[in-house]
């Protein structure tokens, strides 16, 4: 029986819970939520493993782009430090043979005054000959090329030794002890530099050729690097593909199984109602059937079985229209009391004869609501519908209709919550009981009978009227599905809007 002459909640019904915990129960939704990462993972998995796949290559790849890089930066820094020792090296050869020349010079000629003029040339190359050593010795990174650094520099000093002595001995106008001091002592000291400059360059050319090595070891490693790269690219794009194909064929394959199931059940729902009919048909025909009231009974079992037919057919027909978009609703201001009893009472024939209480709270004031009367009206209804298959040893449903105290994306709403104290729904079902055909194990071990049509239809309709369809649930303890409307906001209610 349906109890509403008040519109207030009856608390006795409820046991000892307060009113205040009886709508936080309601309202929350903790236990739908929990599931939800499984349910966009499992929606969306083909895009997360193609995300999973691009991710990965990106790393590879970023690791190829950093030893280009690096091998790039090792080819620069080989390059200017070449050039700069091989611009070091050539200063101090020519700076080297400058002086060397000078004083040769300065032994040739008879000229006192040549002999000023090549001794200060010698002197001043010399001198950039010590710069360049000192220049050498800094910038020196290995023992090895500081210690030639430092023989280097002890064998100049000791030909510059040499050297001073033979122009002095030119200056004074001893040429032939000049060319012999230079015979006995510059002629060696010049070699022992000239030796040192030559190693110089050679520990030059291995640093060069380490260098090179190392830069060609990079580039391999580049190589491979990039050859991974495209080895994974191309073994990952071949799992994703394999891997979507499976799940659309998994996804084929239990749509198919679904429908099977369904197509067995609306069986199922077809065949129970006509043979009822026919059965009461042939007794009449055959004139089983005497008296007024036996027929008036015959003709009651036949108009109900026909009823429920009929809206099994319009069900299955509505869920195709707004599967295929063909559906068009007519939006309009409706009044929230005027949809519930509506619904409460095309589902009153089937509370009564099963024995049910069902209890009406609607919030006093409530705003106005937009949609299509009779969408939403299809819509409760299948949701008391299944509130009654699913309410077990069970005979009580709650429906609620409140304005809700939180804002969805800045606008308020209505919510009507229909409880029932059945069954439940266990935690990792919820994510799929919005699915077309859908059933759960339990339901089906329970040989409860239904085409798994209901729910998706409402929340179907609810986006379709601009809102949403939650469900909170727990085993053994009943279910809440809560419809939630958007508010009418200063909607001119004598307008429709055709969708």
């Amino acid at each position: 029986m349906i109890r509403d002459t008040s519109f207030t909640f009856r608390s006795a019904r409820l046991g000892t819970v307060s009113k205040k915990e009886t709508i936080q129960k309601w309202t929350t939704g903790a236990g739908s939520w929990a599931n939800v990462p499984w349910s966009v993972f499992s929606r969306y998995s083909s895009a997360l493993l193609l995300l999973l796949v691009f991710c990965t290559v990106t790393v590879v790849g970023l690791f190829a782009i950093r030893d280009l890089r690096r091998a790039d930066l090792e080819e620069q820094n080989m390059f200017t430090r070449s050039v700069l020792s091989l611009h070091r090296i050539a200063a101090l050869q020519y700076q080297t043979q400058e002086t060397r020349r000078s004083t040769l010079y300065a032994l040739s000629t008879a000229d006192s005054n040549l002999h000023v003029k090549y001794a200060d040339q010698s002197r001043e190359a010399d001198h950039l000959v010590s710069e360049g050593i000192a220049a050498y010795l800094a910038n020196a990174r290995t023992p090895n090329e500081i210690d030639i650094g430092r023989r280097l520099q002890r064998d100049w000093s000791a030909y510059l030794s040499v050297r001073d002595e033979v122009l002095a001995s030119i200056l004074e106008g001893s040429t032939k002890e000049a060319v012999d001091l230079d015979l006995t002592g510059g002629v060696q000291s010049f070699d022992r530099v000239r030796h040192d400059l030559a190693e110089i360059e050679r520990v030059y050319d291995q640093q060069a050729s380490q260098q090179l090595a190392s830069v060609d070891a990079i580039s391999r490693r580049t190589i491979l690097r990039v050859a991974g790269v495209l080895a994974i690219t191309l073994a990952a794009t071949i799992a994703s593909v394999w891997a979507i194909q499976r799940s659309r064929m998994s996804g084929a394959i239990q749509l198919a199984k679904l429908q099977m199931e369904f197509v067995a059940s609306v069986s199922h729902e077809l065949r129970t109602p006509l043979a009822v009919i026919s059965s009461a048909a042939d007794n009449i025909a055959d004139g089983v059937v005497k008296g007024k009231d036996e027929l008036r009974k015959y003709g009651a079992a036949i108009q109900n079985q026909s009823r429920q037919m009929t809206e099994l057919i319009d069900q299955i027909l509505l869920f195709a229209a707004t599967r295929n978009q063909r559906n068009h609703f007519v939006m309009r201001a409706l009044p929230v009391s005027e949809i519930l009893h509506s619904a409460l009472q095309q589902t009153s024939g089937l509370a009564k004869a099963s024995g049910f209480c069902v209890e009406l709270e609607i919030a006093p004031g409530l705003p106005l609501i937009r949609g299509d009367a009779s969408a939403l009206v299809r819509c409760l209804q299948n949701m008391i519908v299944n509130a009654v298959k699913y309410s077990g040893k069970s005979r009580w449903i709650g429906v609620r209709a409140f304005l809700s105290d939180t804002e969805l994306h800045g606008q308020r709403e209505i919510q009507i919550a229909v409880r029932d104290r059945g069954m439940g729904i266990a935690r990792l079902e919820l994510p799929r009981i919005f699915e077309p055909f859908y059933r759960s194990p339990a339901v089906v071990a329970e040989q409860i009978h239904g085409t798994g049509l209901g729910l998706s239809l409402s929340k179907s309709i609810a986006e379709a009227m601009g809102g949403r369809l939650t469900a909170v649930s727990e085993l053994g303890a009943g279910s809440v599905f809560t419809l939630h409307l958007p508010v009418v906001e200063d909607f001119q209610t004598n307008t429709d809007e055709h969708l």
